[in-house]
């Protein structure tokens, strides 16, 4: 019940968009936007034939293969830039020149490097994830309570035992937030990475129902495809920074 009354108010409000859009829709009588009958009945069409579920099992699939590629580069990167000052300040000014250049600015390059197969989008979502995570990383490291150090060296605790039982467990709520972070930026930068990509996925997939006749029924029902996947992995991230093994530090 607690949770209804959590969630009630966004349903509504989902409702009253949709009800204006086809308000809308109807009172322009557009021959060309489709309403949300249509648009529904599109996804319905590519379910059926199983078209649907190819395209999003194959942006999944790049999205979990750069994203995982870019987790287990950016958490050590994170932690040795957080432990080490001198790798810090060497490598933090380059991170930060890299990180503000948008992935999809990299797609010619990747095009040039990787071609038009499945290599060129999971570098560019590789590219998305990894420096939000290095940064939330070596900022967690950076904020780690002394005392918890403290009370290691004070019990003799060696400095291998102290880093994978104070300062990990210690930095889990930033690593994890900050794979939150990138996993919400790989997945927006799936659709623009398979723009590039020949025949699979929700990127292409908004391309191809363009081309094909201007289908944008189906290039809308897409694009709700993918808010609706991208909510879900977004709440399966937060259900993961809720787990007690990731909340400790916050324990008091």
């Amino acid at each position: 019940m607690e949770k209804l009354k959590r969630t009630w108010p966004a349903l509504l409000l989902i409702a009253v968009l949709v009800a204006v859009w086809h308000l809308a829709v109807v009172q322009t009588a557009s021959l060309i936007f489709p309403g949300p009958g249509q648009v529904l009945a599109g996804a319905a069409e590519l379910a059926q034939d199983g078209t649907l579920w190819q395209h999003i099992g194959a942006s999944l699939m790049r999205v979990a293969t750069g994203f995982m590629l870019a987790v287990m580069v950016a958490v050590p990167t994170g932690l040795w830039m957080g432990r080490v000052d001198a790798v810090y300040h060497t490598l933090n000014p380059l991170f930060q020149i890299l990180r503000p250049i948008s992935p999809i600015a990299w797609i010619p390059l990747a095009i040039l490097w990787f071609g038009v197969g499945d290599v060129a989008p999971v570098f560019l979502i590789f590219l998305a994830a990894v420096f939000p995570m290095i940064v939330q990383t070596a900022n967690g490291v950076h904020t780690i309570e002394q005392r918890y150090l403290h009370a290691a060296m004070n019990f003799g605790v060696s400095r291998q035992k102290m880093f994978h039982q104070v300062i990990v467990p210690a930095v889990l709520p930033e690593i994890v937030v900050g794979m939150r972070v990138g996993l919400g930026v790989a997945w927006l930068v799936v659709v623009a990475a398979e723009m590039i990509v020949r025949n699979s996925g929700l990127g292409y997939l908004i391309i191809d129902a363009r081309n094909a006749g201007n289908r944008y029924d189906l290039v809308v029902a897409s694009m709700v495809i993918i808010g609706v996947i991208g909510l879900l992995l977004d709440a399966a991230m937060r259900r993961l920074e809720r787990l007690d093994s990731v909340r400790w530090r916050y324990g008091g």
